[in-house]
């Protein structure tokens, strides 16, 4: 399928190709190489999340001509102009008030054959500083749309495309909620917008207070991910501090009485951090379960440049350094005897059960 495209597209100036998880660079190595072999002489631009985090390792073996790191707009311009001869400048249009994040443009999913959802961001970046999160690295500071534009991507998918599923992918969806998700949810609800919304990056539990959780219920908030990762207090303050354990027994009381259910509302746990011992991850899914909601297991991975890789790299018997295969997550990289991959399908068989 991807040769019989590639064969059928009038031959372009650049070819320019993004990049996910670190992990997922074969395949990313393949698209570049297959690229190569049927638009011949075509200039590929690389980049992404793993041209940022690995750069040195992009540059030495993708095959791509450039590789363009960290947010891509002025320097992926630059070089656009450069290869094809046409000035190309970024215009971004004007900003109403400061750390304001303007996008007068949609992402073109309207180009897929079959459309069923679409995935929206209202923001870039996170104000808290997790220790095994990149964020902080792939963005610079915290930046938002402004909630009016927002909500009116929301009804451009839902009343031209007939969209009925949409993916918040929010690194800080919750954050400030009277200056962000508040006003989207009232006039999305204000509007009649039928939809499903769903947050499979996980929500900043701190912020869901009875008001906030009964407008996420009655604007179609189906699919709630919370980012809980541990019960261990200690954990809590050495990844970060960004939720107590009494903050998360609150928001999980505050959304079962706006209306959720029990397994409406999953919560991530993460295992396999540096060290941790199976036990810390027991305790955690207990904890979880107590409180009515439904733990769901998020195994660490090991993130170049994150406070947390140095450590990973002194307890992992992994080569993390130079070699981005082993910061696959599902290999639990950081595992040792006090945490095993058998401990992990353990625990994991037991939330199966119930």
């Amino acid at each position: 399928m991807l040769r019989q495209k590639l064969s059928s597209v009038e031959k372009p100036d650049v070819v320019g190709i993004t990049s996910g998880m670190t992990y997922w660079y074969p395949g990313l190595f393949d698209l570049i190489k297959i690229t190569k072999s049927i638009l011949k002489d075509v200039p590929i631009v690389l980049g992404g999340i793993y041209a940022t985090l690995c750069y040195e390792h992009a540059l030495k073996y993708s095959g791509a001509d450039y590789v363009v790191k960290g947010r891509g707009e002025i320097e992926g311009s630059k070089l656009i102009s450069e290869l094809t001869g046409f000035k190309l400048t970024p215009n971004p249009p004007p900003i109403r008030q400061p750390g304001e994040l303007r996008t007068d443009y949609y992402p073109a999913f309207d180009l897929y054959s079959q459309l069923g959802f679409v995935c929206i961001a209202t923001s870039r970046g996170c104000p808290l500083r997790c220790t095994y999160c990149a964020s902080q690295v792939l963005y610079d500071g915290f930046n938002r749309r402004d909630p009016e534009d927002v909500v009116q991507e929301i009804e451009y998918w839902v009343t031209r495309y007939k969209i009925d599923n949409i993916a918040f992918y929010d690194d800080a969806l919750l954050i400030k909620p009277q200056d962000h998700i508040l006003p989207i949810l009232r006039e999305v609800i204000k509007k009649g917008l039928r939809c499903n919304f769903h947050t499979p990056n996980g929500l900043h539990i701190r912020e869901i207070d009875e008001r906030l959780a009964t407008l996420l219920y009655q604007a179609g908030f189906k699919t709630l991910r919370l980012g809980f990762e541990t019960s261990l207090e200690a954990t809590q303050v050495e990844t970060g501090g960004k939720v107590g354990n009494q903050e998360f027994v609150d928001a999980v009381r505050n959304l079962r009485r706006a209306g959720y259910s029990g397994d409406d509302i999953g919560v991530y746990v993460m295992v396999g951090l540096p060290g941790q011992r199976v036990e810390e991850a027991e305790a955690s899914i207990a904890f979880v379960q107590e409180t009515g909601a439904r733990p769901i297991l998020v195994e660490y991975s090991p993130i170049p440049h994150t406070p947390l890789f140095e450590r990973a790299k002194q307890t992992s018997q992994l080569d993390l350094e130079s070699e981005p295969l082993n910061h696959n997550n599902s290999t639990l990289p950081c595992q040792w005897e006090g945490f095993t991959m058998a401990d992990y399908r353990r625990l994991k068989e037991g939330i199966r059960r119930g």
